[in-house]
Parts: structure tokens; C-alpha cells; sequence
């Protein structure tokens, strides 16, 4: 969903750097299953993801999973107003279910999981550090939702100086509307986003 528009002053491409990251937004167990109060169902996002995994797996590009989860004085404190906007996501409490990624991604051990409070991953995350650590330039966001976490993140990533790339496959949203437009944004102000096969062809072209 290239944001083409001739002569415009936006709509750039950044592309890929040389040291990249996959940032996984928001495939928890609490957003991906039908059954919890804030989940929906998202098979093609996760399918998808499987794809990237093991793709950047395969060149050891580093993976990096978010997720939501809030203790009962952060409910009642930094986080309330957040979650008056959001009171489906109360039972996301850091030990639950609803916080673990979601089994079908096959996260590894020495993976890691950074609990967020807010849409960014990098609010009040370590995620820079680790990114930083690890020389990335790069980074692939990918998840839930479009119109929320995932922009949020992408807004952010493009903040700290990164380059930002999203497969447009590997993330999806409640509303198909608000997909379409927070897609479009993002292309045209903060990342490029690419069809999931370019970027899966592009990790592995890494490993060769």
C-alpha cells in the first residue's frame, strides 16, 4: 500500500539499513483470542508472523516481542486514564494468560518479552537499549493493531532515528477502515510499508 502521490512533499522511502530487528507488537494471548474481551480473530497476522520469525531467525536478526500487562497500582495509577479508554484490557494483569504471546508464534527462551503500558514500544520500555545494544538501524514492526500500537511504535521507532518498515500482511486491526488509513499514513509520513514477501525475500537474501 505505497502512499503515491507525484510531486508531493511527502511519501519518501526510506528503506532497509544494514542491521535490522523485528518488532513484534501485541500478539498476546489477550488480543489474539476470540474469547478474551479485547481479542479478535487474527490467523493471517499470525500466519504471517510465523513467516518473519523464522526468516530473521535463519540470519539471527534479533526478535523483540511486546506486550500488554498491568498491575493493580498501575491500574489505579500511571495507567488509568489509558484504561478508561480501554476498561476491556483490566484483566491483563502481568502473571495472566492474556499477557503471554501467543503459543502458535513459537517464541524461544532467549527471545525477549517487554511488557508496555502505552501504545509505543518504546514508552517506558527498554527496547532502544536493546536495539541499540545490538547495532540495529532497522526496524520491521509488525502486529496489533494498525491503527494503535503498531503506529504508535512505527511513530516512535522513526523518532529514536530508525528506519522503519512495515509488511503490510503481518499486521492487522479491528476496524478494516482504520487499517486502511493508519497504513497510508504510515507510508506517507513515518516508514515505508511493503508487501510481507519483499521483506521476507530481504532477510533472506542476508543469509546468502
Amino acid at each position: 500500500m505505497a502512499a503515491e502521490q507525484t510531486g508531493a512533499p511527502m511519501g519518501g522511502r526510506t528503506g532497509f539499513g544494514e542491521v535490522p530487528a523485528l518488532i513484534v507488537v501485541d500478539l498476546n494471548v489477550g488480543f489474539t483470542d476470540p474469547d478474551s474481551p479485547v481479542g479478535a480473530e487474527v490467523g493471517p497476522v499470525i500466519e504471517a508472523n510465523q513467516r518473519l520469525i523464522e526468516a530473521a531467525r535463519s540470519v539471527e536478526c534479533p526478535i523483540v516481542y511486546l506486550t500488554v500487562g498491568f498491575s493493580e497500582e498501575e491500574k489505579q495509577g500511571i495507567a488509568k486514564v489509558f484504561l478508561e479508554k480501554g476498561p476491556g484490557m483490566h484483566g491483563l494483569l502481568p502473571d495472566s494468560r492474556g499477557v503471554e504471546i501467543d503459543p502458535r508464534l513459537g517464541r524461544r527462551e532467549e527471545e525477549p518479552v517487554l511488557r508496555k503500558l502505552f501504545p509505543s514500544g518504546f514508552h517506558g520500555t527498554p527496547l532502544d537499549e536493546i536495539l541499540t545494544e545490538n547495532g540495529v538501524d532497522t526496524v520491521i514492526v509488525t502486529g496489533l493493531s494498525t491503527s494503535g500500537c503498531v503506529r504508535a511504535t512505527v511513530v516512535d521507532g522513526l523518532s529514536h532515528g530508525y528506519r522503519v518498515v512495515v509488511p503490510e500482511q503481518a499486521v492487522g486491526d479491528r476496524d478494516p477502515k482504520a487499517h486502511a488509513q493508519s497504513l497510508f499514513d504510515m507510508d506517507l509520513k513515518y516508514g515505508d510499508v511493503m508487501e510481507l514477501d519483499t521483506v521476507v525475500e530481504w532477510l533472506e537474501t542476508r543469509g546468502r
